[in-house]
């Protein structure tokens, strides 16, 4: 059953500032499709917004551009640094050579060869680095030699705000949408769209999905405390860490109802399910809301699943298709 979170139904302050954002990014994100998938067995009816549609293949392009047009020219000449598993360095990558500046960004070791390529091809310079001090440049929201204005892929105001502009999309789509699924990374982009559900349409239940192979939100939730657990790279190479911020953990418990955990046979069976139902090509973490939803644990209903990205090695994506 999915973990409870307490709630709270007041308006929050930074509305405003999800819908400022929306004007920001016009133009740059696109306003992404909500379609209904024809599953006759599932638990609920689930639509899914398209995120894996934007120009880079993921949700980090709403991000990214607002945090970047928040910040003063004068500091973003001196370029911008990031650090990522591939898809919010992508999404900064963009920006930066769209407006002509540099890009450098810290990646993991373990960051998938294909997400690396599609960086390099946007023009950013690209440093890897073992998993633990990766993790330490979201820390230090800096990295040695690199002086330029750090981009969070998560713990950020303004790109949580990006995030959230989904949340507005739906409810103009769906308004009596009744739960919302969204993968849980660092969670920019839950407590982004959960924001805006609990300002606009406070019954709408906002669930994280987190995968078996790195699910720190689900301990932290059941702790009431941020808890290391036991993180193992997979394909599911989008979300998953060995711990939550604790200024997140905090967010997340205003704004989200609980969080469900799915296993990787489960992901990658939703995986299939989008490509044979609806034509969808989804990444691991893209997938991982629908597994969520079609286990039941996310209730009935009308349940919208955010299908965050769909950036995936081919080979990789073909050997998951051929498993039964």
């Amino acid at each position: 059953m999915p973990v409870p979170a307490p709630k709270c139904r007041q308006e929050l302050p930074w509305l405003a500032q999800i819908r400022a954002a929306r004007d920001r990014i016009a133009g740059i994100a696109t306003r992404t499709p909500l379609l209904r998938i024809d599953i006759p067995d599932a638990p609920a009816a689930i639509w899914l917004k398209l995120e894996n549609l934007q120009p880079i293949g993921s949700f980090k392009i709403r991000g990214a551009a607002n945090a970047m047009a928040t910040i003063p020219a004068a500091e973003l000449a001196r370029g911008v640094l990031t650090a990522s598993a591939g898809n919010m360095a992508q999404g900064v990558a963009w920006c930066a050579r769209a407006r002509g500046i540099p890009c450098t960004v810290i990646a993991p070791d373990s960051a998938p060869a294909a997400k690396l390529d599609a960086i390099e091809r946007l023009g950013a310079r690209v440093i890897q680095v073992p998993f633990e001090r990766w993790w330490q440049t979201f820390q230090d929201r800096g990295y040695p030699s690199v002086e330029a204005p750090f981009i969070h892929a998560f713990d950020d105001l303004q790109v949580m705000a990006g995030n959230g502009t989904i949340g507005l999309e739906i409810l103009e789509d769906l308004p009596d949408v009744d739960a919302i699924v969204v993968p849980w990374g660092g969670g920019g982009l839950a407590c982004g769209i959960g924001a805006a559900m609990r300002a606009l349409a406070p019954r709408c239940r906002v669930f994280a999905a987190e995968a078996e192979t790195g699910a720190p939100l689900a301990a932290a939730l059941a702790a009431g405390a941020p808890t290391i657990v036991n993180y193992r790279p997979s394909f599911v190479d989008g979300i998953g860490s060995r711990a939550v911020f604790p200024q997140m953990l905090e967010r997340a418990r205003t704004v989200v109802d609980g969080c469900i955990v799915s296993s990787l046979p489960e992901i990658a069976t939703a995986m299939r399910t989008l490509v044979e139902r609806a034509r969808v090509v989804a990444e691991g973490a893209g997938a991982c809301s629908v597994a969520a939803a079609l286990s039941g644990r996310a209730g009935c209903g009308k349940i919208v699943c955010i299908v965050s990205g769909g950036n995936i090695d081919l080979d990789r994506f073909a050997a998951l298709l051929a498993m039964s």
